[in-house]
């Protein structure tokens, strides 16, 4: 490719409306470009390197068996209805009618209808097992797109699935894909953790995430000091922290604590540490008040909460329903005389003499023990916190953040019956197939390596995902020996399977240098003033410059490719 007469561009200074190192680089370096909140065009050298990206994606899923096909991105919503996923998704779901009043949504993801294509082929237990995957365009409305390429509204995702007759071989099949997909994050380069997670809206047996660590990244890792523990948070299980044991029984008093109503200014006022006291939360529970009782100084954790409650929607009451069911105004929430069902952590189980919201405005109680208060439900309800102990090997837990770039599922008979696919058995009895759900966001992928690789002079790709393998700079156009070798090396590099960009622009050298670093081409050969003698300079992005003859340069950048893999 040549420069001169292509569509390139760069922005010499950062971009004010984006958020993160990714987004603002790949904006300045021409990658991407924003067309609304959460939505980007992918430009000519995103592209570039969205396929390269996708390349390692097919090779991997390819080599599992797994067939590629394309799903409509425009299914009707009872598709959805039918799955009892389209509550689930609510707000998050693009919805629209057709000329005819029929509601159709734009696909977030494609379960259903894989499900239903799996039909035309399975009748029998031999017609399993089998995997499909493909490259789709998804749709979800995000309150907060933001990060760039990695919280937005349209993406593209390869998702695959498999189908088998039982949960032996969907356990076979599973690890199948979960190699592959190690295979795909070892040779893109990234640096990743492999997490427990939550299951979510996908539903299912099982569900790990693999995370790109970067300090950018809204997941927060639950990793041990001393073992291989890793968990997203919000399925990390907490050990208790119990307290010495006290024979002292103090009496439930009644304090008043005027304008206190956090813990920080309760605290405060009290002169007593957090740990003394019980908060007590409010939560709408699938639009129902309930209480929940953590230690004054932990969060609660809503995945588990909705998991103990075996409950759809869960979030923080609002005022309304906070008063209506403490009988105060926010801030003086406690269990005493509570009017809706309580939940303690565990934690709580083992605290005493605690202080505790007295359900009155500008009041707490003092000296609360376990006999005081009768919670209906008990559980591990709160976020782990960094120190906390391992709950696998009693090591301590420190946190890191992560960006998702895949997950894995095991969804077992969920959507097979929802979908009404089965098959018959050896004894002629129809029986529920097996699922197995894997994604990868390439466009994801391409902001974790950026945030990972980024450095003061722009983007360091890996080079077998970079737009470029390699750049020939040409000084001065005007020199026609200069301009002449140029070509001859771009044309060289190109027959050597080297992808190579001419930068023949009439521009300044340190501009052409500049863009070349920005965009992140791993290897420059410059066509300077020695051209005359048969001698360029080779710059490996990052590292010293070395001077080779020009019979000698295609070589040798073969050889810095090769070592660089």
């Amino acid at each position: 490719m040549k420069l001169k007469n292509s569509f390139f561009y760069t922005l010499r200074e950062d971009v004010r409306d984006e958020d993160s190192v990714s987004s603002n680089l790949l904006v300045r370096g021409g990658f991407i470009k924003k067309s609304s909140a959460g939505v980007y065009m992918m430009m000519p050298m995103g592209v570039k390197v969205l396929n390269r990206i996708e390349a390692v994606i097919r090779d991997e899923m390819d080599a599992t068996g797994a067939q590629e096909l394309v799903m409509p991105a425009l299914i009707p919503e009872d598709v959805y209805v039918a799955s009892g996923r389209r509550e689930g998704f609510g707000s998050s779901m693009f919805s629209l009618k057709d000329r005819k009043g029929q509601d159709y949504v734009l696909g977030p993801t494609h379960e259903e209808l894989f499900a239903s294509a799996a039909k035309m082929k399975i009748r029998s237990y031999k017609d399993m097992p089998f995997a499909l995957y493909q490259m789709q365009t998804k749709y979800r409305d995000e309150p907060r797109p933001r990060y760039g390429l990695i919280r937005v509204r349209e993406f593209v995702m390869k998702d695959s699935y498999t189908f088998d007759k039982d949960e032996a071989g969907l356990d076979e099949a599973y690890q199948k894909q979960f190699n592959a997909y190690k295979n795909i994050m070892d040779r893109l380069k990234l640096n990743y953790r492999i997490v427990r997670a939550d299951t979510g809206v996908m539903g299912g047996l099982l569900s790990e995430e693999f995370q790109a660590i970067t300090a950018i990244g809204e997941d927060i890792l639950v990793l041990c000091d001393s073992c291989d523990l890793s968990s997203n948070i919000e399925v990390a299980p907490a050990v208790p922290e119990k307290p010495e044991p006290t024979d002292v029984r103090e009496s439930v008093t009644l304090v008043e604590t005027p304008h206190s109503r956090t813990i920080e200014e309760v605290t405060d006022f009290l002169k007593k540490d957090a740990l003394s006291f019980v908060k007590t939360l409010i939560y709408s529970v699938d639009g129902k008040p309930y209480a929940v009782m953590v230690r004054g100084d932990r969060d609660v954790n809503e995945t588990k909460l909705r998991k103990l409650l075996n409950a759809s929607e869960v979030e923080l009451a609002e005022p309304e329903m906070v008063m209506a069911a403490t009988g105060a105004e926010v801030g003086f929430a406690g269990p005493i005389g509570i009017k809706c069902p309580l939940v303690a952590d565990t934690e709580v189980t083992y605290m005493q003499n605690f202080i505790i919201g007295a359900n009155k405005t500008g009041y707490h109680y003092t000296g609360v023990n376990q006999e005081d208060i009768k919670p209906d439900f008990i559980g591990d309800v709160r976020n782990i916190s960094e120190g906390d102990i391992c709950p696998v090997c009693g090591g301590r837990i420190h946190f890191a953040h992560g960006i998702e770039v895949g997950n894995t599922f095991k969804l077992g008979t969920k959507y097979s019956k929802a979908m009404g696919l089965q098959y018959l058995d050896q004894n002629n009895k129809l029986q529920d197939v097996w699922m197995g759900s894997y994604g990868i966001g390439p466009a994801r992928a391409m902001a974790a390596l950026v945030e990972q690789n980024a450095d003061e002079n722009g983007i360091n790709w890996p080079a077998h995902i970079a737009p470029f393998q390699c750049a020939v700079v040409v000084i001065s156009m005007k020199d026609e020996v200069q301009a002449q070798l140029g070509d001859q090396l771009h044309d060289a590099l190109l027959k050597a399977g080297i992808d190579t960009v001419l930068d023949d622009r009439d521009e300044r050298p340190g501009v052409k240098f500049k863009d070349m670093e920005l965009i992140g081409v791993p290897f420059r050969i410059t066509v300077g003033r020695k051209a005359k003698d048969g001698i360029v300079e080779i710059k490996p992005r990052v590292g010293d410059s070395i001077e080779v003859s020009v019979d000698e340069a295609v070589a040798e950048i073969q050889k810095l490719l090769e070592s660089a893999k």
